[in-house]
């Protein structure tokens, strides 16, 4: 790990604090970048995603996909997680945080909406930025695309039926145009990139050839981590000077839920005997969140004032460096997981 890796959680926290400022001082900079988007989905946040990704997804060989299925273990666990529990958990922590311990504390006609926020958070798993976190945690890439490319199928079914469940609507619209694009943009175009980029270096210049042009890339990955970071507490650097208590009181739940699930997940893994490299994305994915997916719902289900598309926000702001504290609590264990009596003996029968 390089020493700019190493204190990458000290970056993030600078980049929060920049970006906050930032956007409290040119805020019509950062809405003419926040306008630059197509069915909700902002297009400079889709390309430093794909800066972000690709070079992580060079490193992908499709060919040893097939060899996920020795992976079983993780992606039901991780299935279990985002589908039977986070949207469910997520519910009863809004209820009791929101709806019972900080209601004195928050607007009454906006507690509703507040749970409702929180609900549309919890019921999409995160897409692009796992790639990101899977590569920190040292997980396994073709488990890591794999199960996204999972969720992602599950999501346009899924989505809307849990959703409406948990508000207990009849019907719920759901954002399809901002959904499909938002795989079209954050996994598929990067997949076919990185793919078409992966051969032709291999063709022309061997692994040799493609580790050395990884080595170039992953600089610019963080680069578009930290400057994605910069953009979007920027985009909200007013609401957080604005409302600064309600936020902190909102991120708990969020909080709660991401740690118990992440925590949930790992020790699933471990009780099953996977490894340490599919337990640690599998737990990072049950835990994070397609925030730009439940930004867009929140909005057109409630409104752009409403607390519900504040609540989404709130996930967004606290999404990096919460993810960046579950990697390093999955990377600083791994010699406790591997110490499980699960892990060990498939580890043996392994050889």
């Amino acid at each position: 790990m390089s020493t700019f890796e190493r204190y990458l959680t000290a970056w993030v926290a600078g980049c929060i604090v920049v970006g906050i400022a930032l956007g409290h001082l040119f805020p019509g900079v950062f809405q003419f970048i926040g306008r630059a988007e197509y069915e909700r989905v902002n297009l400079p946040v889709a390309l430093l995603i794909w800066l972000m990704i690709v070079p992580m997804l060079l490193k992908i060989d499709f060919r040893a996909l097939r060899g996920v299925r020795s992976h079983w273990r993780g992606i039901g666990v991780t299935l279990f997680i985002n589908w039977a529990v986070k949207p469910f958990s997520m519910a009863l922590l809004g209820w009791f945080f929101v709806g019972q311990v900080f209601r004195p504390y928050l607007p009454a006609e906006q507690i509703e909406s507040y749970i409702a926020g929180l609900i549309l958070l919890a019921a999409a798993p995160c897409t692009a930025m796992v790639f990101v976190w899977s590569q920190l945690s040292k997980g396994e890439p073709h488990f890591t695309l794999s199960q996204v490319a999972l969720n992602d199928l599950l999501m346009v079914v899924a989505f809307a039926p849990i959703v409406g469940l948990l508000l207990g609507l009849s019907a719920i619209t759901v954002p399809w145009k901002t959904l499909l694009l938002s795989v079209a943009l954050y996994i598929v175009v990067p997949v076919v990139v990185a793919q078409v980029i992966r051969r032709a270096v291999l063709s022309s210049r061997g692994e040799a050839g493609l580790k050395q042009l990884l080595e170039v890339l992953q600089p610019v990955s963080l680069f578009a981590l930290l400057t994605t970071l910069v953009l979007l507490f920027g985009f909200q650097g007013k609401e957080i000077i604005a409302q600064p208590i309600v936020i902190a009181l909102l991120a708990v739940p969020i909080l709660v839920q991401v740690y118990f699930n992440a925590g949930l997940a790992y020790w699933l893994n471990r009780v099953s005997g996977e490894i340490h490299c599919v337990a640690a994305p599998s737990a990072l994915i049950g835990a994070s969140n397609f925030f730009e997916l439940a930004v867009a719902a929140a909005v057109s289900l409630f409104g752009l004032e409403s607390g519900a598309a504040l609540a989404t926000v709130v996930g967004v702001l606290i999404e990096v460096p919460v993810m960046l504290s579950v990697v390093h609590i999955t990377m600083k264990t791994q010699d406790w997981y591997n110490r499980g009596a699960a892990v060990r003996r498939r580890a043996e029968a392994n050889g």
